[in-house]
């Protein structure tokens, strides 16, 4: 019988579901409101804060995502941590796994998607042992603008280029291109809230607008790699290299590199619409 391993070396990714419970979900969904209404503290590029008048849905909809809550949020940094999501990291990663980055996708209905792209891109892991895991904090389908991914993609082990693009369909974030596959190569990845999707940092993945007629499809993202491989992203620094970047959570197991300590090296802060991202802050 093929592992969780197995598939996710063939595919690139994998569905585990029911990884949250509903009662988790619910809380998370709260923490949502509760960061963008400024109730957590200050976020970068933030529109709304603690005294706005702003309906719920007035205040969700000014921004497509927020970058790094669990930096203000307890409870985003405890999912962060969530055994479930750690048990299967561990299989897939080996027995010390460390974060780096989350992401809390706020997609109301009208919204666009992200283009096609790889997280290595973004962030550059030394092993290429870099995993999303996508914890779903709504149903997503290919309605509301759900995951689409090429199976298999990630195979090749190269990082295609990157390039703006003006595709309304999608938010300001650029898309990969030059790559062997077509659109007849993509499979959505249809889920329900509380179960998590895990992909590779070399599997080619979309998203596309929220079609649906109300409602939304929200989404918390977080990047984990082996605690072994050194760092080498340059987030928060434009000018000169970094070999290892230290701001991160150990998830599981021990850190290799406890001897360094830890940094403070990003904030929080918004992704705005498209043509309102701030430069350089893409993931």
């Amino acid at each position: 019988m093929p592992s969780l391993n197995d598939n996710y070396e063939r595919d690139g990714f994998l569905i585990a579901p029911r990884l949250l419970t509903d009662h988790e979900v619910d809380a998370l969904l709260a923490e949502t409101l509760a960061i963008s209404r400024g109730q957590r503290g200050s976020l970068a590029g933030a529109l709304s804060n603690a005294d706005d008048p702003g309906t719920d849905e007035e205040v969700l909809g000014r921004f497509i995502a927020i970058h790094f809550p669990h930096k203000i949020s307890p409870l985003m940094l405890e999912a962060m941590r969530h055994p479930n999501v750690a048990s299967v990291l561990t299989e897939l990663l080996g027995p010390n796994v460390k974060a780096m980055q989350s992401m809390l996708f706020v997609k109301q209905a009208g919204k666009p998607g992200q283009a096609w792209h790889q997280d290595e891109f973004y962030i550059p892991t030394r092993d290429r042992s870099l995993v999303g895991a996508w914890i779903a904090l709504d149903d997503a389908t290919v309605e509301n603008g759900g995951l689409w991914i090429i199976p298999g993609s990630h195979h090749a082990g190269v990082i295609y280029p990157m390039r703006r693009h003006d595709d309304d369909r999608f938010d300001g974030a650029p898309e990969a291109y030059d790559f062997p596959h077509t659109e007849t190569d993509a499979i959505p990845v249809e889920v329900k809230r509380g179960d998590v999707v895990f992909f590779h940092g070399y599997v080619l993945h979309r998203s596309l607008p929220n079609h649906a007629p109300s409602g939304y499809r929200r989404a918390l993202v977080n990047h984990y790699m082996c605690a072994e491989s050194l760092l080498p992203w340059n987030i928060g620094k434009p000018e000169g290299g970094r070999t290892d970047y230290r701001d991160i959570v150990m998830v599981a197991g021990t850190d290799p590199y406890a001897y360094k300590g830890t940094e403070e090296i990003v904030e929080p802060f918004l992704r705005l619409d498209r043509g309102t991202s701030r430069p350089g802050r893409e993931r």
